[in-house]
């Protein structure tokens, strides 16, 4: 067999037989788990669709055909068989390839995805100008079972099935059996299907039977009704079918043979075709296929046990606000958890335990559940929402509209605040702060660590209003400083007569870090951690920037409507005139690498923040 490197592909598959094509999904599977266990990254996912893959890139040219990988973590055997297989090694990491499809990387990444259901309705929209420029390339949407639960998802199913346009969806479903559809009847019919002859048979029974006088257009009637009765009763897809397309399958996703067949046969149908295929998640590798979950998302592990190579120090923020809110849950039978098709990755388990009948798994669709719980607080309970930040942003409308125009009393637990690292922009959480304190009657608070969370979730839950907690991905490590009540604001951790940091979040450590580097040059930096970003502490930034000394704001997030622009406004309203510097992400969309790299590269860093505070105070004597 064949080392991966030595294959050209992806022009090989066009001429390999389906035995070197199994062996090549062996060879693919190996590479996959060596390389992640190394890199981190979705794994189970991808050892799912390693066949699936490799007929798509058999049948399909992606260099002028277009295929959009639905969330797009599963995308890493298309990367591989697209060219790739070399660079695969510098996965995820800083100036490496992406873990989601980039059009920036390769011509075979059509679409940029990073968060689910976009799929069909992006490839719809390919299709409309592909037909309008006339053009001649295939459109294929990839979507797995999950997405489809999502609202866009359905809205685009709906609009495809409609337009009658030559596109075609897999639903890769990794939650359902394979029954007996999948047999040679099968295949039957759906050759039959999608034959000139039948699409021809079809019109003339119609003009036909219509034909005949008065009654013909009863009797044609009466047989869509027995056609419409047997499909209903006999026909898996009926609903796909109902919504206007050919519906094929269900397929064995792992059957090379048997998908590149169905894929030629979709290929050549007139109008919108769903192909449902079904896959094992984390197929061929034992640890993934028994535990699919922690190997959604993994770091480096040992590839023969699939242990965890990443040694932890302390809780993680998800698992303390987990916690904290099941303590709260045990005091309040109002309060209640609502999670995005994320229970696990925002620490709800432990709450799913102890209280199965108040938490509520949505799915993959963020809108509906922060509207589902604003009808839970209408109807007097407390629901706490946990979902990351950058999935958030997809329930805009409903946060401003369904819960701060209601000032209904929700809590946002919004998790993976700021940079998240590998998983690059799609994923960074930068912009929370900015889209959230545009909303009246919003309460936004920054936690400076696992601590000041517990304390924050335990003052969001008895807020009468819509209130936001907002914290990082990863380890906390508590501050060893004193700790002041809510109810005094901002909190200041050290006077400074040269300068003052306002810190928030996770930057409170930096900055602290970055008072201590300039402690030792013989600079006096004061720090303040923020807690509230709105309400912002206007009395305690004023009282702060007496003396004309340096401001300086330090935030994990975009500086357009963060914290750094409120506070310049507020010192501005209030006629002070002081230096300020604002430390923030840039006006742009920051690219994968680790948190440290990220921080270091854009000077966010305890260093460079020490660096750049000197310099300015330097330029201002």
């Amino acid at each position: 067999m064949k080392h991966l490197q030595e294959y050209n592909l992806p022009e090989d598959l066009k001429t390999m037989t389906d035995e070197d094509l199994e062996l090549l999904a062996v060879e693919i599977r190996d590479y996959l788990i060596k390389i992640i266990s190394r890199t981190g990254g979705h794994l189970a996912s991808n050892l799912g669709v390693v066949e699936l893959s490799i007929a798509l890139n058999r049948v399909f040219d992606f260099s002028k055909d277009r295929i959009v990988w639905d969330v797009g973590h599963q995308s890493y055997v298309h990367k591989i068989l697209t060219g790739r297989a070399e660079e695969f090694a510098t996965l995820r990491q800083y100036g490496g390839i992406s873990g989601f499809p980039k059009r920036s990387e390769s011509i075979y990444d059509a679409f940029d995805t990073g968060h689910a259901s976009t799929s069909i309705s992006a490839v719809m929209g390919m299709a409309a100008a592909r037909d309008i420029q006339g053009d001649d390339y295939a459109t294929v949407a990839v979507i797995g079972d999950g997405s489809l639960t999502g609202g866009l998802a359905l809205e685009g199913l709906n609009n495809l099935g409609a337009s009658r346009s030559d596109s075609i969806v897999i639903l890769n479903d990794n939650g359902m059996s394979i029954d007996q559809s999948t047999g040679g009847m099968s295949r039957h019919l759906n050759k039959l299907r999608v034959s000139q002859g039948y699409y021809d048979f079809k019109k003339r029974v119609k003009t036909n039977v219509k034909k005949i006088p008065k009654v013909g257009e009863d009797i044609y009637s009466g047989l869509s009704k027995v056609r419409d009765s047997l499909k209903y009763t006999l026909v898996d897809g009926v609903v796909f079918e109902e919504l206007g397309f050919t519906y094929f399958g269900p397929v064995d996703g792992h059957d090379i043979h048997a998908l590149t067949e169905n894929l030629l046969l979709a290929r050549e149908a007139e109008g919108p075709v769903l192909l449902h295929v079904i896959t094992t998640k984390g197929r061929g590798y034992r640890n993934a296929e028994e535990d699919p979950n922690r190997f959604h998302g993994t770091g480096p592990f040992d590839p023969a046990t699939g242990a965890s190579l990443e040694v932890k120090k302390a809780p993680s923020y998800s698992e303390i606000f987990g916690r904290t809110l099941t303590e709260l849950a045990e005091k309040d039978k109002k309060v209640v958890a609502v999670s995005a098709a994320m229970l696990e990755g925002t620490g709800l388990e432990v709450f799913k335990d102890e209280f199965p009948d108040r938490v509520f798994d949505v799915g993959i669709a963020e809108g509906h559940g922060v509207t589902f719980a604003a009808g839970l607080a209408v109807s007097g309970l407390k629901p706490v929402v946990a979902i990351y930040s950058t999935f958030l942003q997809r329930a805009f409308d409903e946060l401003m509209i369904d819960v701060c125009m209601q000032d209904l009393p929700v809590v946002f637990a919004v998790d993976r605040g700021g940079i998240v690292g590998s998983d690059g922009e799609t994923h960074h959480g930068i912009f929370d702060f900015s889209y959230l304190s545009l909303m009246p009657n919003m309460k936004i608070l920054a936690p400076r660590d696992g601590s000041e969370l517990k304390s924050m979730l335990e003052y969001a839950v008895s807020c009468s209003g819509p209130c936001a907690v907002r914290y990082p991905r990863g380890e906390n490590g508590d501050i060893d400083l004193p700790r002041m009540s809510l109810d005094d604001g901002a909190e200041v951790l050290y006077e400074g007569k040269d300068a003052v940091i306002w810190a928030a979040g996770i930057m409170v450590k930096h900055a602290l870090a970055a008072a201590a580097i300039l402690k030792a040059e013989g600079i006096e930096c004061g720090v303040v951690n923020a807690r509230f970003i709105k309400p912002l502490d206007k009395e305690k930034v004023i009282r702060s920037a007496a003396g004309g000394k340096l401001i300086i704001t330090a935030e994990d997030n975009v500086f357009s409507g963060g914290m750094g622009e409120m506070i310049s406004a507020a010192l501005g309203a209030a006629g002070c005139t002081n230096d300020i510097l604002n430390i923030a992400w840039p006006d742009k969309f920051i690219e994968h690498g680790t948190c440290g790299e990220l921080y270091k590269i854009y000077k966010m860093d305890a260093e460079s923040i020490a660096e750049r505070i000197s310099g300015r105070l330097e330029r201002k004597a």
